[in-house]
């Protein structure tokens, strides 16, 4: 580790205040929007290291940080802290690529790659959401659980049926999570029960994008062409110009699987490379765009992508288990790209990104070893943290860092007693490693703490249910 990172991990807190205290006004005034929290903080200004606060406080108006100091300051002596102390105070994950309705299918069929898995997977699930029941039922397991790991704002692809999307929505308001959502667009490649025209797949398209203005003004709608091999040339640049009308996100997959990047050649011959086909029908908005998995990008590719700002998805449990490949996240971040760390759920068997952090860890070492990556240094543990909050954070905006003017996201973490005497970032790597959603006591989305959002959906409900059966 070199001598600036061994600055940055262990800055003095004092420094800290000073730094996070600069440039911001505090209402003194506006004592009832200020809320003080205390405990152990960590985060990732840089991806260089970790930004420790041991027994420090938080200063939190109108759900934005303010500063993070080691001592109380005297204006807010006569105001009530929250006391987490002991605890790890951390920003909430932050996963740019989850599909709501594979939920169910979570762990299934991976003896297949992509292509197959689709169809006898995938598709099968994502035709059950046509039931108004089943919408209800597993999209509030699916809040429930992103709640419980400590996802708090994330990407969801939804499915094809527009009601079945628009109650996602309904159901994240009601959450107290910040998503963005999708209706999935698909008219051709796809099965009787998934396939829409290109006419109506626009229309119901644009009505939920203007329904969702008005019923769910806390969740934001991102344009979902599921992939190029699904969407016509006539869908995509229908949704290219809603993107433009309306200035909506875009998300979809790319340059996943080998087999996948065949087909869309076969489709377009006449556009130089897959991410091209995105870029030439209006989807890729700049600064704007997510990329999920990334994993066989071209030098082209890698120029448009960083030229456009796009946000990539790293993916690395779903990857591995579709046997798609390992992403080159060094190269990629060396190159200067923007990347996150992502669940895919359900190509990825579990939405907890701790876990998620780990496996992006881990492929990155075991791409380190292979010849043609030798010499290029696998992630270290801040650098994926930071990926999987500030990185992919900013694409909800000042999200992700405790950082002054941020968005107070943010998991409290209280682990076990350890005989073994462990600093606030030995703590937080075990529970990276090791912990789970019974780590998590407390979790806060713009400085308000959220419940959980369907107790009568709970897994503890479920199991008693399948118990007294």
């Amino acid at each position: 580790m070199d001598t600036t990172a061994q600055h940055s991990m262990h800055q003095d807190s004092s420094d800290i205040t000073a730094d996070a205290h600069a440039g911001i006004n505090i209402d003194t005034d506006a004592h009832a929007a200020i809320r003080i929290i205390k405990g152990d903080i960590l985060h990732t200004p840089t991806p260089d290291a970790f930004e420790v606060c041991e027994d420090g406080y938080i200063i939190v108006a109108d759900g934005t940080v303010q500063r993070i100091t080691s001592s109380l300051p005297n204006e807010y002596a006569s105001l009530p802290v929250t006391d987490y102390s002991g605890s790890l105070i951390i920003p909430g994950f932050n996963d740019l690529h989850i599909h709501a309705p594979q939920y169910p299918m979570a762990g299934l069929g991976f003896d297949y790659e992509l292509l197959p898995w689709l169809e006898r997977y995938t598709f099968p699930a994502e035709a059950n959401f046509a039931d108004p029941e089943i919408t209800q039922r597993w999209y509030k397991r699916f809040l429930n659980k992103l709640w419980s790991v400590g996802t708090l704002r994330f990407s969801a692809f939804a499915t094809l049926h527009a009601q079945s999307t628009l109650e996602l929505m309904r159901l994240s308001q009601q959450s107290g999570l910040r998503p963005v959502i999708g209706k999935v667009n698909m008219d051709r490649n796809a099965p009787e029960t998934l396939i829409e025209s290109t006419d109506d797949s626009l229309a119901t398209t644009q009505e939920l994008i203007e329904k969702s203005r008005e019923l769910t003004p806390d969740i934001g709608f991102i344009i979902t062409p599921r992939f190029v091999p699904s969407t016509t040339p006539e869908l995509m640049q229908g949704l290219g110009e809603l993107a433009e009308r309306y200035d909506l996100p875009v998300q979809s997959h790319l340059d996943e699987n080998l087999g996948e990047i065949d087909w869309v050649r076969e489709l377009h011959p006449d556009i130089p490379s897959y991410a091209e086909v995105y870029e030439h029908y209006g989807l890729m908005p700049e600064g704007r765009t997510i990329m999920a998995h990334c994993v066989h990008t071209s030098e082209r590719e890698r120029a448009l992508l960083k030229a456009r700002r796009v946000y990539l998805a790293h993916c690395a449990q779903s990857n591995m288990n579709l046997t798609s490949g390992i992403m080159p996240v060094r190269r990629d971040l060396d190159y200067g790209l923007n990347i996150s760390i992502a669940s895919d759920v359900g190509a990825g068997h579990v939405p907890d990104i701790n876990h998620h952090i780990v496996q992006s860890i881990e492929a990155s070492k075991m791409l380190s070893m292979l010849p043609e990556h030798q010499g290029e240094r696998p992630l270290r543990l801040p650098e994926a943290f930071s990926m999987a909050t500030k990185a992919g954070g900013a694409f909800f905006g000042r999200v992700g860092s405790f950082e002054p003017g941020y968005d107070f996201d943010a998991l409290v973490i209280h682990e076990d007693d350890n005989p073994l005497s462990l600093s606030p970032q030995e703590r937080l790597e075990r529970y990276i490693y090791t912990g789970d959603d019974r780590s998590i006591t407390h979790r806060f989305v713009a400085g308000r703490e959220v419940p959980l959002p369907f107790p009568e959906e709970s897994e503890v409900s479920e199991v008693s249910e399948i118990s007294a059966e």
